[in-house]
């Protein structure tokens, strides 16, 4: 389920870039009146804008959509746990039992040590 999430999520990222990239600016009309390009296109000068704009506005919502429930997986997913809970129960999990000789370290004879000064 997630990973639909994730591919609908960056396909919408990838839609909303490349319109807004294809829409023109607001100052793209007062250029062409002076000759410096063609303000019309494939669908006319109010149709390309609409179109955008309206298909900007769509992937924009899918974006915001899939965000949301990215982070509602994230904080609801399958862990549950938070990082500080997990550490805490592995070195609970570690500490050897009261009555485990295996697990107690022998006692060390001070004359065999190496670093302490006799």
């Amino acid at each position: 389920m997630e990973t639909i999430v994730w591919f609908v999520h960056i396909l919408a990222s990838l839609a909303v870039v490349g319109l807004v990239l294809l829409q023109h600016g607001k100052g793209a009309d007062m250029g062409a009146a002076f000759g410096s390009g063609a303000s019309g296109s494939l669908f006319g000068v109010s149709g390309s804008a609409n179109l955008l704009s309206r298909a900007t506005s769509i992937a924009v919502t899918v974006f915001f959509i899939t965000s949301m429930s990215l982070a509602y997986l994230a904080s609801h997913g399958g862990k549950g746990a938070s990082v500080v809970k997990a550490q805490h129960q592995q070195a609970s999990e570690q500490v050897p039992a009261a009555g485990d000789k295996a697990a107690s370290p022998e006692p060390v004879d001070p004359s065999k040590a190496k670093d302490v000064p006799q």
